[in-house]
């Protein structure tokens, strides 16, 4: 079991934490960005628990190796709502996403892991097309989901066995990313299924 550690609560996530003063402000134009432009910050790491109703999302520091459950967004049969995930992913100046693979037991494919792999790709191609300095990668997620409830349940986080808790289940996986980076696979060194 993952220890909980990992969980920043927004209170604590202080502009420091994530430097998210420098963004559109006009210390960026020391390097050479407008004003409009985000500040690509190379410590942010966005972690995405993929699913078919909703995504859960954690913003992850790499320079403290911590997390924080960020949101949950909404699918519409696996699909976000493209604009809105591009602009989190610019406007907080994320350098790299982590999405969750959600294999078998056994480390075989599921139909949901193709779906993850698929997404992750057209978010890849996506990002390319904005020409935006990010990576995509794949990371094994078996079992957060099921962690991610006993530690939400544990803490006093949610009241009853349906609340969500996509957003904790990403938390999870970016600290299985900080365990093990070497783990996750770039999507563009990943074969399409």
């Amino acid at each position: 079991m993952v220890d909980s550690t990992f969980m920043v609560d927004s209170t604590e996530a202080t502009d420091h934490d994530l430097d998210i003063n420098g963004i559109g402000s006009n210390e960026s134009n020391i390097n050479g960005l407008s004003d409009s432009e985000p500040e690509i910050k190379p410590h942010l790491i966005l972690a995405l628990d993929y699913g078919v109703k909703k995504m859960g999302m954690a913003l992850g520091n790499s320079l403290t190796q911590t997390a924080r459950a960020f949101d949950i967004l909404a699918m519409n049969n696996g699909q976000p709502d493209w604009d809105n995930l591009i602009g989190i992913i610019k406007v907080w100046g994320v350098a790299q996403v982590v999405v969750g693979l959600p294999l078998n037991m056994d480390g075989s494919s599921s139909m949901l892991s193709k779906r993850a792999h698929k997404f992750a790709r057209r978010l890849a191609h996506r990002i390319m097309e904005q020409h935006l300095p990010v990576t995509v990668s794949l990371c094994d997620e078996r079992l957060t989901s099921i962690e991610a409830r006993e530690i939400a349940w544990d803490n006093g986080w949610i009241k009853h066995e349906r609340d969500p808790i996509d957003d904790i289940s990403a938390c999870i996986l970016m600290s299985t990313y900080f365990a093990d980076p070497n783990s996750s696979i770039a999507i563009d060194a990943v074969k399409a299924d």
